[in-house]
């Protein structure tokens, strides 16, 4: 996993400060970072269109002309000419190796191999004008390969967007990654992320973060690898409440029997049909480990039932969908001393928040402020998990912020969230922390989706399930 800071002033200030360096060696290191990726990708007769700003992330985009000229065909659009003074002193020195700066694209050559954003970046901090959205709207064009500098311009440094945004393949990022990179709406404008040096490496640049992007190699799957003896007890008991949408509950319960869970049985009040690998009883087994509960669980429990066998437990548990609709389930987050993990999607979080809370919030609200409510959730309940679902899931425990941006198009489909409570149920019930069942749960999910080699729209929760037993034990 990756250090994610919310803006990167006061690091850059540091390196003014502790290591000697000034804003013009930072300056060139941003530079050398994407010239590097353009000399890695594109040979050396490729036309690299650069749109430069007035400011300091147009005066990146102007060293990078002077890296690549002559070497490819670089063409530099100044709309703004140069205000900082950063960036007027890039563009003389551009000028006197030989490129000089055009005023629209219109200008440049019909064909573009690299069109590279270095408008606005991570200093956008109003709304676009119309001339300027007009300018991404060309640099949106089909053609060329986008490379954005920073952040695509359009996206504010909260990660939220403007009337219209870049829309990168990749986007070179400098000195560390930012929390706006990582915001659900920016997600398809962002492309791959890239982190350039400024000079040093980046244990030194960064300094300590409460905010961590997750990565692949992050994934750490149970294993049955012990050359002891074991019995299906060793891997714990998932119990799992099955209510009247009992399709859900299976799911889960098949999930977590796939994840490595030794026992798992549906809890119904009433008969269900179920898969033969699935128990069912009417009350909790007496050996269950973990307990999850939401999934499709309308009111078929009722209030002494679950006061006596869910409130009243110490077991782990994960509360997902309906549970965030009810005030006496909800009580448990603020138990002390126990394995609690919730999982809300924004419109069932808007939900929890207004009763735990008092806050009522809307959907759009929530998108919006991700970080910021999932820390404020964190603070009032550091013992409680909280994993947003969303584009880029959202963990937080302890004043701590975990993202996965793993997640794909595929996972957009009813179900997806069922097998995502059955992996974490899964890992409770063999005595994983609330924390790493949260995090390496969400990991499988977006692996398993990944390796689904069927058509996008076309992959079924079952067909999760599936992939989540092929995953590779490390």
């Amino acid at each position: 996993m990756q250090k994610v800071f919310q803006d990167c002033y006061a690091l850059d200030e540091r390196c003014y400060e502790l290591f000697g360096l000034n804003e013009d060696i930072l300056m060139e290191h941003a530079a050398m970072g994407m010239a590097t990726f353009i000399k890695e990708r594109f040979g050396d007769d490729a036309s690299i269109l650069i749109m430069a700003g007035s400011g300091n992330n147009g005066a990146d985009g102007m060293v990078l002309a002077r890296l690549l000229h002559p070497r490819y065909r670089v063409t530099l659009v100044a709309p703004f000419g140069a205000k900082s003074p950063m960036a007027k002193l890039q563009l003389a020195r551009t000028k006197m190796v030989g490129v000089q700066p055009i005023e629209t694209i219109g200008q440049a050559g019909e064909r573009v191999d690299v069109v590279v954003d270095a408008l606005f970046g991570a200093g956008l901090n109003r709304e676009l004008d119309t001339e300027s959205c007009q300018l991404i709207e060309e640099m949106n064009r089909p053609g060329g390969f986008k490379i954005a500098c920073d952040i695509p311009s359009g996206i504010n440094k909260s990660g939220q967007l403007s009337p219209v945004a870049f829309r990168a393949d990749v986007t070179v990022t400098m000195g560390a990654l930012k929390e706006a990179l990582y915001l659900d709406e920016a997600k398809e404008f962002v492309g791959e992320v890239i982190c350039a040096d400024l000079g040093v490496a980046r244990q030194l640049y960064e300094t300590a973060s409460d905010t961590y992007v997750l990565e692949e190699g992050d994934l750490h799957l149970p294993s049955r690898k012990q050359t002891g003896a074991t019995h299906k007890g060793t891997y714990g008991h998932a119990a799992i409440l099955c209510g009247d949408k009992e399709g859900a509950a299976i799911l889960s319960g098949l999930s977590a029997l796939r994840f490595g869970a030794g026992l798992v049985t549906l809890v119904a009040r009433s008969r269900v049909q179920t898969p033969c690998l699935l128990m069912q009883a009417k009350q909790m087994p007496a050996n269950s480990t973990a307990i999850a509960l939401g999934m499709g669980l309308g009111d078929s429990f009722d209030k002494e039932f679950l006061q006596k066998h869910i409130i009243e437990s110490s077991l782990p548990i994960l509360l997902d969908a309906d549970s965030f609709y009810s005030e006496h389930i909800l009580s448990i987050v603020s138990q002390k001393g126990r394995s609690i993990v919730l999982t809300p999607h924004p419109k069932e979080f808007a939900a929890m928040w207004e009763i735990v809370a008092g806050r009522r919030l809307s959907v759009s609200e929530i998108q919006k402020e991700r970080f910021a409510l999932a820390r404020e959730f964190s603070s009032r309940f550091p013992e409680v998990v909280l994993l947003l679902k969303g584009a880029n899931m959202v963990i937080a425990h302890d004043g701590k912020v975990w993202i996965n941006p793993l997640g794909s198009s595929k996972l957009s489909k009813g179900g997806s969230g069922d097998v995502l409570s059955g992996l974490i149920v899964s890992l409770l019930a063999q005595g994983e922390s609330a924390k790493d069942a949260a995090i390496q749960g969400s990991l499988a999910l977006c692996m398993a989706a990944k390796k689904y080699q069927g058509a996008s729209y076309g992959m079924l929760p079952t067909d999760l399930v599936e992939e989540i037993g092929k995953l590779d034990e490390a």
